[in-house]
């Protein structure tokens, strides 16, 4: 069976980069929002919650790749693995072409011609497993990386919007097991925050013709049912696991 090796895109339905995928790994997933150091420190440092609470809700993960920025920086990841995907798709190309050689060859070739054959059909997928694991990590790492990077500035303009529209709490929707079931008339800030992160960056929209069309994470790592108050809490230094 062919096997294909292609950079498939993540995150949310506005951008995307490609992650490089090995027969044995399953796809790369982006990092949910960050998530609130120090939460019971700040709770109890937060002022009692008025008897109307404003509640928001926020697709966070959507939010940051929907970004100018985030966009420009999912496409520089893709083309710095396009490479990566070429060479990949040529050790992928070359075993499926010693395949068929030896299927057409059938019954004229002798015993240890035939093995032979298959022992070096049988190195070079291996050889072609390992690569795409190795570009798996490193596609993962940098995705990460780069993710984190900018949900740590988004974050902070979710802080400043959601202090300035007096949100006593602000709810984050993006992993598929979020406990927000239903919400009637509660405000979504996804694209507010986008539009105010944008003006704040400076970063111009990226061409029309060079975004892709990418698929929403299907799992999130561990983190927080809720998204609290956003001026009692701050984003951690490092990505969750």
């Amino acid at each position: 069976m062919k096997r294909s090796f292609t950079l498939v895109c993540l995150l949310a339905s506005a951008t995307g980069v490609g992650i490089i995928t090995s027969p044995s790994s399953a796809l790369a997933q982006a990092p949910a929002a960050p998530t609130p150091a120090d939460s019971t420190a700040g709770l109890a440092a937060a002022p009692a919650v008025a008897a109307s609470p404003k509640i928001a809700i926020i697709n966070f993960q959507q939010a940051v790749a929907a970004t100018n920025e985030g966009q420009r920086n999912f496409a520089q990841l893709r083309v710095k693995f396009e490479p990566k995907q070429a060479q990949l798709k040529a050790q992928s190309d070359e075993i499926d072409s010693l395949k068929k050689q030896l299927q057409d060859a059938g019954a004229n070739l002798s015993e240890p011609e035939r093995d032979s054959r298959l022992r070096v059909i049988d190195e070079k997928t291996k050889s072609l497993q390992r690569t795409a694991e190795d570009a798996q990590n490193e596609a993962s790492g940098a995705m990460n990386d780069m993710y984190q990077a900018l949900a740590q500035k988004v974050y902070a303009v979710l802080d400043t919007y959601s202090g300035q529209n007096k949100f006593t709490m602000v709810l984050d929707v993006s992993a598929q097991q979020t406990p927000v079931l239903w919400a009637n008339g509660t405000p979504d800030i996804t694209k507010p925050v986008v539009d105010a992160y944008n003006a704040k960056s400076g970063v111009p929209p990226q061409p029309a013709a060079g975004a892709a069309a990418p698929r929403p994470s299907t799992t999130s790592p561990s983190r927080p049912a809720t998204t609290t108050h956003p001026s009692t809490t701050k984003p951690p230094s490092q990505p969750p696991q």
